[in-house]
């Protein structure tokens, strides 16, 4: 563009045009040249075996694709390392937000690697937005200590929708972190309360943390997830909070009474500790370390696993069928128009689902009918 102060009105005044700009991008740069090569099953698989960390996130990234291709392959991954897995403990941490799960993680992490060595695995959960689908994914910033350490594996993963507080391929996250030699294994999850239900079915000991302060005793007999926890742990007991500390866990303590036995046959214990201070660290893992010992020594162990594979193969059909309904091409057609009706009053919610289920059913009843005719020609 010619300046107008080139213009001949303008006696004296003259712009010089300047140096011409490169184009932003360097023209010699190849394309795809930094691009991630995509690894076979088998290298994955040795890679994960050899604990090579690379190779595990990568497997891990594989099993979170929603894409076809990437969940045949990650399954194939998952079935090669499931004999080298179920050597760890696994251990669910769950709590109010604010209650300082992430900051006992690092204290637990550091402490559990001190005393017993062997290598750590978090499987931390970050809550995903409704809005933009996205997560922060930032909960490995707050494990400052641990992140540091070779000897500890620290991978966030969104919630992608899941309920539960954890993400829906967080179990077989667990199966290549065992393969890999990890044999101490947190879950984090995102707190949401008392619908801990998933986490609980795929860990050995459900850690509870609590805050004082947060209501009244009546807190302490709500049923859900205080049945299912394992061991309460009062946090942030230290300064002038130690006193109101020891009298939440009285409360707490009083109100397992009102809960009937477990079935492994442990009385959870409600202890006090500050994650900030490290106060009561030991005294949380002899908890943890006394319970798995109780139920390795009874059988409880291996019958409460047991239970976990039953109920996760089940999680699985469902989910199966559910992606399978909603990526039906012809479920994909009539959906928009169904939504019309419901949200102009033509149709109530449940009319609407029920004639989508009922195009779904007839569809497959035709893919068979299609099939069998098929299969007669052949022959």
């Amino acid at each position: 563009m010619e300046h107008p102060e080139n213009s001949q009105e303008y006696k004296g005044l003259q712009v010089n045009a300047g140096v011409a700009q490169p184009a932003s991008v360097n023209p010699y740069l190849k394309r795809g040249r930094f691009r991630r090569s995509e690894h076979t099953v088998d290298e994955l698989v040795d890679g994960i075996l050899q604990g090579n960390i690379t190779m595990l996130s990568q497997a891990v990234t594989l099993i979170e694709s929603q894409a076809p291709e990437h969940q045949a392959k990650a399954q194939a991954v998952i079935e090669r390392c499931l004999p080298y897995s179920g050597k760890s403990v696994r251990i669910g941490i769950s709590g109010v937000p604010g209650a300082g799960k992430s900051t006992s993680i690092d204290v637990f992490g550091c402490h559990v690697l001190d005393t017993k060595g062997g290598k750590l695995a978090v499987l931390a959960i970050d809550p995903s937005s409704e809005r933009s689908k996205g997560s922060i994914l930032g909960d490995k910033t707050r494990m400052e200590k641990l992140s540091q350490r070779e000897d500890a594996f620290i991978r966030p993963s969104p919630t992608a929708g899941s309920l539960g507080g954890v993400a829906r391929k967080t179990r077989e996250a667990i199966v290549l972190c065992e393969a890999a030699g990890f044999n101490t294994i947190f879950i984090e999850t995102v707190g949401v309360g008392q619908s801990e239900t998933a986490c609980h079915s795929m860990v050995d000991f459900f850690l509870l943390l609590q805050v004082t302060g947060t209501g009244d005793e009546l807190q302490g007999i709500k049923r859900g997830i205080m049945e299912m926890a394992d061991g309460i742990v009062i946090n942030k007991c230290d300064g002038d909070n130690v006193e109101r500390c020891k009298s939440t866990a009285a409360a707490f303590k009083n109100a397992l009474h009102f809960f009937p036995p477990s079935e492994s046959g442990w009385q959870p214990q409600v202890l006090c500790y500050s994650g900030f201070y490290g106060y009561g660290v030991k005294e949380v893992w002899d908890m943890i370390f006394d319970y798995v010992k109780f139920v390795k020594d009874n059988g409880y162990f291996e019958h409460r696993r047991a239970q976990q594979a039953r109920y996760w193969m089940y999680e699985t059909i469902d989910e199966h069928l559910r992606r399978s309904f909603y990526q039906n091409p012809k479920i994909k057609n009539l959906k928009g128009e169904a939504e019309l009706d419901v949200l102009n009053n033509k149709k109530t919610s449940f009319a609407a689902a029920q004639e989508l289920l009922n195009s779904y059913y007839q569809w497959l009843k035709e893919t068979s009918q299609s099939n069998k005719q098929e299969q007669t020609l052949s022959f």
